[in-house]
């Protein structure tokens, strides 16, 4: 594969750092749009519609590769991904009906730190102590916003910070999964079988969306839709170690909307806490994005 010039790699990270902005954007959205529903229809019935939604926004993949995609070599792994990211689901969209907006993105930054946890226990993946330091600091992150002993642990952040531990199994599951399957296989499956998987939950509270409503949902299931297809853009033009940071004003954004829609006022602690949580998450992630790159010529071990 050619090497990338200076000015195409700056190119590539311009448009990962644009990517990232407008992922941001839209997953506060996104939340916004949650927490407005939220409402007036339950949470569970919201991610049913989000899985519906989202599963058909997929449909024009089924046109252009047919029924092929769907030939897993692993089902039984991707259906324990799609059962554990419900219940994710479910915990976070419960949260941001509890909870500020800009907490609710805060203590989101935890899962990719809960992950790396998980795959030193389960996986048995080697964590050195810079990770490990890294946790530890993200772990306190979330002391700082939830400031257990001086305030009361509120439900919302116990959901958000649950979600965010099974969004850390899934992401186990997935990268065993990928080792078998495509992306796009991965990706087919999710909305397959969630959509199915999220309708019990959604008749226990059903009540049929009213006229502006469907608006509403339609928005949420776009606007999901969107953010990731942004956040795959981002991290597939951009270096990690460019476009990462630039996911932390997905918290600003999400400040930003509580407040002039939902009359939030976000605490000194919450900006504090997520940033050190941030920071974390991004040290962490860049550090894996490392240790996968081969060491440089001179430094390999050769024959002799």
């Amino acid at each position: 594969m050619r090497a990338l010039t200076d000015s195409e790699r700056r190119s590539g990270n311009l448009r990962g750092m644009g990517w990232m902005f407008l992922s941001g954007l839209c997953f506060a959205a996104m939340h916004a749009s949650i927490r407005h529903a939220g409402e007036t229809i339950h949470p569970f019935e919201i991610a049913f519609f989000r899985n519906l939604f989202g599963f058909l926004a997929l449909t024009p993949l089924f046109l252009r590769y047919g029924l092929t995609p769907l030939k897993a070599k692993r089902p039984g792994l991707l259906g324990l991904r799609a059962v554990i990211n419900l219940f994710a689901m479910l915990a976070y969209f419960t949260a941001l009906t509890l909870t500020p907006l800009a907490d609710v993105a805060a203590l989101g930054f935890t899962a990719p730190i809960f992950a790396t946890g998980l795959a030193a226990l389960i996986l048995k993946e080697v964590v050195g102590w810079r990770r490990g330091a890294a946790i530890a600091v993200g772990f306190l992150g979330a002391m700082i916003v939830i400031r257990p002993g001086f305030s009361a642990v509120e439900l919302g952040h116990a959901l958000v910070l649950g979600s965010a531990l099974l969004w850390a199994c899934a992401m186990l599951v997935i990268k065993r999964a990928a080792q078998y399957d495509s992306s796009l296989t991965i990706t087919l499956y999710m909305g397959l079988m969630m959509t199915p998987l999220s309708l019990p939950f959604a008749l226990t509270v059903w009540t049929w969306p009213q006229g502006g409503e469907w608006l509403w949902l339609i928005a949420i299931g776009a606007l999901g839709g969107a953010a990731q297809w942004a956040l795959t853009e981002a991290l597939r033009q951009g270096e990690t170690a460019v476009v990462m940071p630039v996911d932390f004003f997905k918290l600003i954004w999400a400040a930003v909307l509580g407040f002039v829609f939902f009359q939030q006022q976000p605490g000194l602690f919450t900006f504090l806490g997520g940033a050190v949580i941030f920071a974390a998450a991004t040290y962490i992630a860049l550090r894996e994005s490392r240790l996968r790159q081969p060491p440089p010529p001179a430094a390999r071990s050769t024959p002799g």
